[in-house]
Parts: structure tokens; C-alpha cells; sequence
């Protein structure tokens, strides 16, 4: 089974497609400026291929995608039926999907509701979803939710201390994202640990620009950072995470800004950005902590300390821990602050080995006279949706 996996960006599409027999990636690419101009990128076996061409539209993007995958240069395939299904990414799919789902009218219904809690998401979703049916109108398609893995939480961990009427009326509760990233390094931790899943209780770590930990206890997510919008949670690249609500009204009237505005401030100007007055990007506040940079030196500190404390806070609330697992941009490659992270976490027993920290890939660095593994484990989100694709079709 071969299945193209579609991840619709306002302006963008990444895409794969995957050989489900071996689980291989035949060939990926991107395609990006669409509506303004138009350029795709395009990769098989190491080989680069770039062309500008105009893509108005997704519907003009996934046509290239297409083209691009039966060309006779570039391409992987003879002809677009060998494609036996499309994955796409959904990043937000409400209470309404606990689990992937195979794409229909009802589930777009429900997909269309959802736009008011992911404006900036799911309309692209959708619209990838939509333009794939438009080109290839009989090959299955599957949603795959950011939010669906992080269903299983109790009531408990999701629900705010809010009026429950707003719960009721408007939907108004902890969600989570990052969900697909959450259960595939969860599963791989089982693996590695050779262990059920069903056993273990692991604390995940999506470390990236956007940041989110989860409690998975069982296989199932019974706790998660990011909440309502992916805003909360540890501070990020530019989002400031879990601050004193009020402080948005503080704000607002101190700087005669609305409260629209003040949210825009706290998703686009906050987090490490707006503490170190730097970079989002921890490689460049590395270098300006190194070079003295105090500013630099406390983003980063904070972002550790909060990695910390919610490891510490879903141990408790599994009562237990068997298992942390860094993944994703920062936690798959910053060594040092791995090291910062664990490094007061002993009377827990997680303890790191430092020379098995510095080796980079899919690597056990634990300790040994830790109690508690640790996992570096590189995070596959488009080989969890191909999966998720595979089991539905």
C-alpha cells in the first residue's frame, strides 16, 4: 500500500509518500507561497528538486504534488492510482474524533465546527482535504488529529475552573496538541523498553518552537501542557505559555491595546523571544548565553525549569514514572539541555549518562544507576498519520 501523507499549512503543503510495505519515505517535498506565487520542492533517494510555478490555490498544489510524484525526472510512481489513500493532518478535531477517521461529509460537518477553535488551522486542513477530493475522488482519505490522542483525559485534567456553562455552551476545555507526535515516541518507548505499553507510565517531551509534555499512562494521555489554543503550557519560541489571565487586561490598558492584540503578543512576541530579546531559535540563544548575554541565559533557564516541573507534577499524577522521552526539534538535538533538565531530577531517579547524551538518533542515555529510563527518540508524525491511514483503509 502506498500513502500520500498531506500536511496543509495556510500558505504551505508538506507532503510524503510512503511505501507501507517497509514503511519507506518514495519521496517528500513541500510546497510553499501558495496564493502569492508558487514554489515546490521536491526530494527522492537524496535527490533535490526545486521549480517555481503558480499555485493559486491548494487545489493547484496538490496537482503539482501529483505531477511531481509521476514525472518522469522527479517521479516514484507511473500514475496517480498507485496512491491507495491520503493521510492529512487535522490539528484540531474537537471532542468530535477520539481517534482517526476516515474522511465524509458528517466528518467534514464536524471539522467545519471546529474552524472557531483552530482558525489559523483548520481551514487550510480543510481546504487540503477538500482539494484532494476534487483531483482524486476515489481514493480514501483519513483525518488525523493533533488533539484526538489527548481524548482519553479525565475530566479532571481537562476541565477549567470556569462557570461549567461555558464548558456546555462553547466547548471551553483543555484539548492538547501535538497529539500524533505524543503516541507514536510513546509507543517506540515501549518498544525500546520491550515492555507493553499498557505497563509503563511515560512522560513525553515535544521540545520544538512550539513545546507541549504529556502524562501517557497505559498508552493513553491522561494529562497534556498545551490546553483551550496551543498558547499554554512551558513557554515556547514566542509563545509565553502558562501566565496569570489577568495580565492580559493589565496589559491592554496599560498599552491601550485590545485583547485581540495582547493574544497576538503573547502567540508571536513572547516565550524565549521575548525574554532573551534574541531569536526563537535555541541554537542562537545558546551562543549569546555563552557570549554573556544574561537575558539569553534566563529564557533558556526558564524553559528548562518549566520542562522540570511538569515532569514532576505528571509523575504524581500517574503516580508513578517509568519513562521520560525527549523528541522534536530541541529535545531530539540539544544535548545541554537535555542535561539541564534532568540534572535536579535524581530524587527521582533520572539520572543521564553524558557521553550516551551527545550521540544523536533514536538512543537509550539513561544512567546507570537511574531507576527511571530516559529515551532521545526522534519523532515520525507523518509515519504515525501513514499508520493511522493503513488501519482505517
Amino acid at each position: 500500500m502506498k500513502i500520500l501523507v498531506i500536511n496543509a499549512g495556510s500558505s504551505s503543503l508538506k507532503y510524503q509518500l510512503i511505501n507501507m510495505e517497509d514503511q519507506s519515505v518514495m519521496a517528500k517535498g513541500l510546497c510553499e507561497r501558495i496564493g502569492i506565487d508558487g514554489r515546490l520542492t521536491h526530494s527522492k533517494d537524496g535527490e533535490k528538486f526545486q521549480k517555481d510555478l503558480p499555485l493559486k490555490d491548494h487545489g493547484d498544489a496538490i496537482q503539482a504534488v501529483l505531477d511531481s510524484l509521476t514525472d518522469k525526472e522527479m517521479g516514484v510512481i507511473s500514475s496517480m492510482d498507485e496512491i491507495n489513500a491520503v493521510g492529512h493532518r487535522v490539528v484540531h478535531g474537537g471532542e468530535a474524533f477520539s481517534g482517526s477517521a476516515v474522511i465524509t461529509e458528517a466528518v467534514m460537518n464536524a471539522l467545519n465546527e471546529c474552524i472557531e477553535l483552530a482558525p489559523l488551522h483548520n481551514p487550510p486542513n480543510i481546504t487540503g482535504i477538500e482539494a484532494c477530493a476534487k483531483i482524486m475522488p476515489n481514493v480514501p482519505q483519513v483525518g488525523v488529529f493533533d488533539t484526538a490522542f489527548h481524548q482519553t483525559m479525565p475530566k479532571k485534567a481537562y476541565l477549567y475552573a470556569l462557570p461549567y456553562k461555558f464548558y456546555e455552551q462553547y466547548k471551553i476545555r483543555r484539548y492538547g496538541f501535538h497529539g500524533t507526535s505524543h503516541k507514536y515516541v510513546s509507543m517506540k518507548a515501549a518498544e525500546l523498553l520491550g515492555k507493553p505499553i499498557e505497563e509503563l507510565k511515560i512522560v513525553t517531551c515535544h521540545l520544538g518552537n512550539g513545546s507541549s509534555i504529556s502524562a501517557v499512562d497505559g498508552g493513553k494521555s491522561v494529562d497534556t501542557s498545551m490546553g483551550f489554543t496551543p498558547l499554554a503550557g512551558i513557554l515556547m519560541g514566542t509563545r509565553s505559555g502558562d501566565i496569570d489571565p489577568a495580565i492580559v487586561e493589565f496589559i491592554a490598558n496599560k498599552e491601550k491595546l485590545s485583547a485581540s492584540e495582547v493574544i497576538n503578543i503573547l502567540n508571536k512576541e513572547s516565550g524565549v523571544t521575548g525574554v532573551s530579546g534574541v531569536s526563537s531559535d535555541f541554537r542562537d540563544l545558546a551562543a549569546a548565553s555563552e557570549e554573556g548575554n544574561e537575558k539569553a541565559t534566563v529564557a533558556l533557564d526558564m524553559f528548562a525549569y518549566g520542562v522540570q516541573k511538569y515532569i514532576g507534577t505528571y509523575a504524581a499524577a500517574m503516580g508513578g514514572i517509568d519513562a521520560v522521552v525527549f523528541t522534536a526539534g530541541i529535545g531530539e538535538n540539544d544535548a545541554t539541555l537535555r542535561e539541564q533538565i534532568t540534572e535536579k531530577l535524581g530524587f527521582m531517579g533520572i539520572k543521564i549518562n553524558k557521553e550516551k547524551n551527545n550521540v544523536r538518533g533514536t538512543v537509550d542515555i539513561t544512567a546507570d544507576d537511574a531507576t527511571v529510563k530516559t529515551l532521545v527518540i526522534p519523532t515520525n508524525e507523518e509515519l504515525m498519520i501513514a499508520l493511522e491511514t493503513e488501519k482505517l483503509v
